[in-house]
């Protein structure tokens, strides 16, 4: 290689050397800060994680302190005080639902079941089950026409709660006065393939009491 080809090279390589320092400076920043946002955004997601892991602990210690409550007024005062959306605020409104017979708290209750049910965020499973319980608490002060609002659509095949809610309906009927309708309803879910063996029960009992029949089913 002759002295001019030498020369020719160590230039070139000097070019490329200054130009890629020169790109270094103008764009090197830029692996640079994709570094750090892949930092960051780790440490956020692992915050996120943290804050809800604090979050659920939270929520269940607040329930668990509610239902250790031995007065029932102030266990479901308790359960209502707590904050929750979606699943959450079903859950605490389920809870508080049981054993809400008082007229004072039957209706705070309703309108907490009121508000699941009136929630499209929250599943539709919950919100079925929000009526369902609405219908049962507030059976004595519902009319006719009430009930089966709340608790016909419950009841269509395939529904998660429909034999609770033809049971329910039921009821609402006899405390009406309507009791053929009532009987008549009882039979088909006497006769119903999934009915449960409490359920059934139950059903018998009712029958018999309104002066029915077994041997009609």
């Amino acid at each position: 290689m002759s002295n001019t080809d030498s020369f020719i090279d160590e230039v070139s390589e000097e070019v490329r050397r200054d130009r890629l320092y020169r790109l270094m400076r103008r764009y090197g920043w830029i692996p640079v800060t994709l570094v750090v946002l892949v930092v960051v955004g780790a440490a956020v997601n692992e915050w996120r994680k943290a804050q809800a892991r604090a979050e659920a602990q939270a929520f269940g210690d607040a329930i668990v302190t509610a239902l250790a409550m031995d007065d029932a007024a102030a266990r479901r005062s308790a359960l209502l005080d707590i904050e929750g959306d979606g699943a959450r605020a079903a859950l605490i409104a389920m809870l508080a639902a049981d054993g809400a017979a008082a007229a004072a708290d039957a209706e705070t209750v309703s309108a907490a079941l009121d508000a699941v049910r009136a929630d499209p965020d929250i599943p539709p499973v919950y919100r079925e089950l929000a009526d369902l319980k609405y219908a049962m608490l507030n059976l004595g002060r519902l009319d006719l026409d009430a009930a089966r609002a709340r608790l016909e659509p419950l009841t269509i095949p395939g529904a998660p709660f429909r034999l609770l809610a033809t049971e329910q309906l039921a009821l609402a009927e006899v405390q009406a006065g309507d009791t053929e309708t009532a009987l008549e309803r009882l039979r088909a879910l006497l006769n119903d393939d999934e009915v449960t063996r409490d359920l059934r029960r139950r059903v018998s009992q009712l029958i018999v009491a309104l002066g029915g029949s077994l041997d009609a089913t």
